[in-house]
C-alpha cells in the first residue's frame, strides 16, 4: 500500500472518529441536556414538598361543613437514623396503627387476633420503609393527630421528624355528606377530592404544592448552612354555599323519620329556590360518613339526586301538561272524550291508577284525578314532534351543569325511535327516564313564571380573590301564562286530590304525586314502586320547591299515601322557620 492511501485511510479515520465524539458530545449538550442537569441537581439538592392546605366548604350562615384541623405527617430522615430499624418500627407501630386501642397495645390485654395482625403488618411495612437504601427522607404515616405525635415525641428517637399536613374533619358529622364528597388519595398518594362538591371543585379547593429544596453533601444528608430554594406553597379556595343547614337538617330529619314510618328502602329530598336554583337542602337516605368513607360500601358515594335515574311516573304530567296548553293544542276546559274506559295501543291496556274512568273529564282534572288516560289524550294531541321539543326545552335529557362532579343523565330516546306506545306511556312517566335534579328544575320553571334556571350549590369562591357565582337562565321552555295556568291546575290538584286528607290548611301549595313501577329485567314489577311528590309554595309567589321520592314504601305503594305526606310534614316545618304564615 503506498503512501498516499494510507494517508487517506488514516484521514477517514479519524474523521470518523471526530464525527463519533462529536455526536456523543451533541447529544450530552443537547438531546440530554435536561436529564443530565436533573441528574446532576439531584446529586446535588434534596428536595421536600410542602403541602398546602385544603380550601374549606361553609354554609350560608359561613359555619365550616368541612374543615381542617392539626395533623401531621410523620417522616423518617434515614442518615440521622441511629436506633435499629427492627426496633424503631416496633417502637412506632403502636402509635401508628389509629384502629387500635393504645393502652390495650401497652398492656397487650384481651386484643383480637386481627387487631395484632395489623399491627405486625405496620411493624413490617415499617421496617421495610427504614431499610430504603436509595432514599434519604421517607414518609411513614400521613395525618396522625397531636396525641399520637406526642406519644412519637416522648420516645426520642433521633431521626423521626413532623411536617404539618392538616386533615379534613366534618363538624356537621355526615350531614349532607352526598353533596360534600370526601378527600382521598390518587394512584401517587396525593390528596385527591372525590364526589361531590370536594370532586367538582378539587382544583380549586386543595392549592398548589410547594417545593423547598435543599443543599446535601456526599452521605445525602441536608447541609444546614447550605443554599436553599424553592415554590411558595398556595393554600387552597375555599367554598362557600346556598346550603341552609337548619333547612338541611329540616330535610334530613324529615326524611330518616319518612324513610322509617313507610318502610321505604331508600329516599331523597331535595329543597330548591326557584327563582335563582339555589340549592338549598339536599338529603338522601342511605348516607355515609365522608370522615369514613372507607369503611362504606363505594355504592354509597354516589348521590342519587344527581347520579341515578328513575321513572317519575305522575310528577312527570304536570311538564306534559305545559306544553300541551303552551302549544295551544289543549286548554283547560277541554275535555276528553275518550276517557270513559282503558285504552288499547300497540297491544298494550292502559288503565288508570285506580281503574276508575269518570266520563269527559277536563284537562284540570285530569291533572287532579291524576288520570293516566286523560294524559295519553294530551300526547296524542302533542304529537311526537312537540312532545320530544317540549321535554328537551324542560332539559330532558340534558345535564343541569349543578356544581357536583358525579352528575349523569339518561338519554332521551331520538324522535325516529318513538313508537305510539312510547308517546302513550311517556305522558304519565313511564317508560321515560329522569333524575331527580331535572325532575325538580323542569317543575322550577313552572314555579317561577317559565324560565328553566340551572341549579347551583357554590354562591362564591374565596382566595386570594374573590368569585361570585351568578344565578344562570337556560331557556323559557313556556310562557309566564301557561306557567301561571298550570300552577292553578297544580293547586287544584292538590287541594282536592288524593292527598288533600294531609295537606295543611290555609296555604296554597301547588304539587302533584306520583307513583311509578319499578322496571326490572325488561318488566314491571307490580309489588315495587318509587313514589314521589313534587311541589312549590306559596304556589303565588314560591319561597322554596321541593322534590320528595321513596323507593319501594312497604306501607303503601302509592305516592298519596307516603311521599305526599312526607312533603306537606316537612313544608310545615319549612313554614315556621321561613316565617310564612296561612292565609
Amino acid at each position: 500500500m503506498d503512501i498516499s492511501l494510507r494517508i487517506k485511510v488514516l484521514l477517514i479515520w479519524f474523521f470518523l472518529i471526530g464525527l463519533l465524539v462529536g455526536a456523543r458530545l451533541f447529544y450530552w449538550q443537547v438531546i440530554a441536556a435536561d436529564y443530565l442537569a436533573a441528574a446532576a441537581e439531584k446529586q446535588h439538592w434534596i428536595s421536600f414538598e410542602v403541602a398546602a392546605e385544603r380550601g374549606e366548604i361553609f354554609a350560608s350562615d359561613r359555619f365550616p361543613l368541612v374543615s381542617n384541623e392539626e395533623a401531621y405527617l410523620v417522616f423518617a430522615s434515614l442518615p440521622d437514623l441511629k436506633e435499629d430499624v427492627k426496633a424503631v418500627a416496633a417502637k412506632l407501630a403502636p402509635l401508628l396503627v389509629s384502629e387500635l386501642d393504645q393502652e390495650q397495645i401497652a398492656t397487650g390485654s384481651s386484643l383480637k387476633e386481627e387487631k395484632w395482625r395489623l399491627l405486625k403488618n405496620t411493624e413490617i411495612e415499617l421496617k421495610e420503609r427504614l431499610s430504603r437504601e436509595d432514599l434519604v427522607w421517607v414518609p411513614l404515616k400521613h395525618k396522625v393527630n397531636r396525641e399520637a405525635r406526642v406519644g412519637i415525641e416522648s420516645l426520642e428517637i433521633e431521626g423521626i421528624g413532623f411536617e404539618e399536613e392538616p386533615r379534613r374533619i366534618y363538624p356537621e358529622a355526615s350531614s349532607a355528606a352526598h353533596l360534600l364528597g370526601f378527600v382521598g388519595s390518587d394512584i401517587n398518594g396525593r390528596e385527591k377530592g372525590y364526589f361531590g362538591l370536594e370532586g367538582f371543585y378539587d382544583l380549586e379547593l386543595r392549592g398548589k404544592t410547594g417545593i423547598l429544596r435543599r443543599e446535601k453533601d456526599v452521605a445525602n444528608r441536608p447541609i444546614l448552612v447550605g443554599e436553599t430554594s424553592g415554590e411558595e406553597k398556595q393554600d387552597g379556595r375555599s367554598l362557600f354555599l346556598t346550603l341552609d343547614r337548619a333547612v338541611q337538617f329540616i330535610a334530613e330529619q324529615g326524611l330518616k323519620k319518612g324513610i322509617e314510618k313507610y318502610g321505604a328502602v331508600s329516599g331523597s329530598v331535595i329543597i330548591m329556590e326557584p327563582q335563582t336554583g339555589a340549592v338549598l337542602a339536599m338529603a338522601s337516605f342511605p348516607a355515609y360518613d365522608p370522615a369514613k368513607f372507607s369503611q362504606y360500601e363505594k355504592e354509597l358515594y354516589v348521590n342519587p339526586i344527581v347520579g341515578n335515574s328513575f321513572e317519575p311516573g305522575s310528577v312527570f304530567k304536570v311538564l306534559i301538561m305545559a306544553a300541551a296548553l303552551d302549544a295551544g293544542v289543549v286548554e283547560p276546559d277541554t275535555r276528553c272524550s275518550n276517557c270513559d274506559g282503558p285504552r288499547v295501543i300497540s297491544d298494550y291496556t292502559l288503565r288508570t291508577w285506580n281503574d276508575e274512568y269518570p266520563p269527559n273529564p277536563t284537562m284540570i282534572e285530569v291533572i287532579q284525578q291524576s288520570n293516566n288516560i286523560g294524559m295519553v289524550f294530551v300526547g296524542e294531541k302533542l304529537g311526537v314532534e312537540k312532545l320530544v321539543a317540549c321535554l328537551e326545552n324542560f332539559g330532558i335529557g340534558q345535564l343541569t351543569g349543578i356544581d357536583l362532579e358525579e352528575e349523569t343523565t339518561p338519554d332521551l330516546r331520538p324522535k325516529s325511535e318513538w313508537k305510539k306506545i312510547d308517546l302513550a306511556t311517556a305522558t304519565f312517566g313511564q317508560g321515560i327516564a329522569v333524575t331527580p335534579i331535572q325532575m325538580i328544575q323542569a317543575v322550577g320553571a313552572i314555579a317561577n313564571g317559565g324560565v328553566l334556571v340551572k341549579p347551583f350549590l357554590v354562591k362564591k369562591v374565596v382566595g386570594e380573590e374573590e368569585i361570585v357565582i351568578e344565578p344562570k337562565i337556560s331557556k323559557q321552555p313556556i310562557s309566564p301564562t301557561t306557567a301561571k295556568v298550570v300552577t292553578e291546575m297544580m293547586v287544584n290538584a292538590t287541594e282536592k286530590g288524593e292527598a288533600k286528607w294531609a295537606k295543611p290548611e290555609g296555604y296554597r301549595i301547588a304539587g302533584k304525586t306520583g307513583t311509578a313501577q319499578i322496571p326490572v329485567a325488561g318488566h314491571y314489577d307490580e309489588e315495587k314502586t318509587i313514589a314521589s311528590f313534587v311541589g312549590f309554595a306559596p304556589a303565588d309567589k314560591p319561597r322554596f320547591i321541593m322534590l320528595v321520592t321513596l323507593r319501594e314504601p312497604t306501607t303503601s305503594p302509592w305516592g298519596s299515601e307516603t311521599a305526599a305526606p312526607l312533603w306537606f310534614n316537612i313544608a310545615k316545618e319549612l313554614f315556621i322557620y321561613f316565617g310564612i304564615l296561612p292565609e
